[in-house]
């Protein structure tokens, strides 16, 4: 695996040399050294970055650098944390892209499989698919959100590019996507052929107005991710200022980290990244805007909280709300007030669900529900389930 990673850049090694005890730099498991790679046995968040663009639609040629990214990072303090994180620097791009692909699948797998979570920082965004296929050998389901402006589908008939390829998520072999949700679309950018193939799967997809007003109504969605991503672009112009960022709507610094906090929190979430990092990059608040993202995701894992046993009425307060044709099951956290749904098992039927499963939700599903209201995500995922 070493063998895939090159080191720190010698300028942010300088640059961490020179920052204040206690900081994040100072305190980082770090590859510094060519052909000395660090012993991270210990370190239960991996960070490393892809420098691979070249399935942009707009490629111009050049790779991303993530060193100003480093830099601002480095220079933060962490809070109360106390799992340790590595920086393990960066794979290069391949021969081809597929090699790249290869390589990421490969070391997203390894670090799954030892309970390690993985952040990348990446180029084009169409490497989540390389992040997907790493779940290959897991035998489950996969659960996919991805926080951007546009749906990404594509034509999947078409080469995977970083607008296409939610849709080879779906049509490739093996069929492990079970629910992809997007947070912060916005129509203009999204093909009506698209946002129709949305409802049609039974996807979930947040609009940027719906979710702005009250930004906690993503933290469910969140909560059932294994794979979570954020495409910059759907960050406002003048949040996270770049050539080719022309948009005036988008997340603020501050919705945007919150969401960070919220997929880091999630027990569930194995894998996180941030990708169409500027090419080429500069030293600027949007270098610090990414840094303090990452800062919210670690912290948001160091506060993760154990629900407790979902069996046990000494851990959970069980509520059933009779409709017309079902008996909607919620349960809640004694420990962490956090609210789920049963999504019933239907014995011999070919479920893509082979058990009965929980699906997070809020108070405000309960009280609808009670309102005589079907949770929508709640019936979109019993329809995935059936089909």
């Amino acid at each position: 695996m070493e063998d895939f990673f090159t080191p720190v850049s010698k300028a942010v090694i300088a640059h961490r040399e020179l920052l204040p005890e206690n900081t994040l730099g100072k305190k980082l498991v770090l590859h510094s050294q060519k052909n000395n790679f660090p012993d991270i046995s210990s370190s239960k968040i991996v960070i490393f970055g892809v420098s691979e663009s070249r399935k942009c639609e707009n490629y111009l040629g050049k790779q991303p650098v993530f060193d100003s990214v480093r830099k601002s990072f480095y220079a933060l303090y962490s809070g109360n944390w106390h799992l340790p994180v590595a920086d393990i620097g960066d794979i290069q791009a391949g021969e081809t892209v597929e090699d790249t692909y290869f390589v990421i699948k490969k070391i997203v797998s390894h670090f799954i499989k030892n309970q390690k979570i993985p952040i990348l920082l990446g180029g084009s965004q169409d490497l989540v698919y390389a992040v997907y296929r790493g779940y290959d050998n897991f035998g489950k389901m996969i659960n996919y959100v991805n926080i951007d402006s546009r749906f990404d589908l594509g034509n999947s008939e078409n080469p995977i590019s970083n607008k296409s390829f939610v849709g080879k998520m779906v049509v490739d072999k093996p069929f492990n996507l079970f629910n992809y949700s997007n947070i912060g679309y916005q129509t203009y950018f999204n093909n009506p052929d698209e946002i129709d193939l949305i409802e049609k799967l039974y996807f979930d997809a947040y609009r940027l107005g719906d979710v702005t007003p009250d930004i906690s109504i993503v933290e469910p969605v969140l909560r059932d991710a294994d794979i979570v991503s954020i495409d910059v672009s759907a960050i406002k112009n003048s949040e996270f200022s770049y050539i080719g960022n022309h948009s005036p709507n988008g997340f603020d610094g501050k919705e945007i980290c919150a969401i960070a906090r919220y997929a880091g929190i999630s027990n569930k979430v194995s894998s996180f990244g941030i990708f169409e990092i500027p090419v080429p990059e500069k030293e600027n608040s949007s270098s610090m805007l990414l840094a303090q993202m990452l800062w919210y995701f670690i912290e948001g894992v160091n506060f993760r909280m154990d629900d407790g046993d979902f069996q046990s009425e000494k851990d959970f307060t069980g509520y059933h709300v009779p409709l017309e044709n079902e008996i909607l099951v919620f349960k809640k956290s004694n420990k962490t007030q956090r609210w789920w749904i049963e999504l019933p098992f239907i014995y011999d039927f070919n479920n893509k669900l082979k058990s009965l499963t929980l699906l997070p939700c809020t108070y405000q599903d309960y009280e609808n529900a009670c309102a005589n209201e079907i949770p929508e995500r709640w019936y979109k995922a019993k329809q995935k389930n059936e089909l």
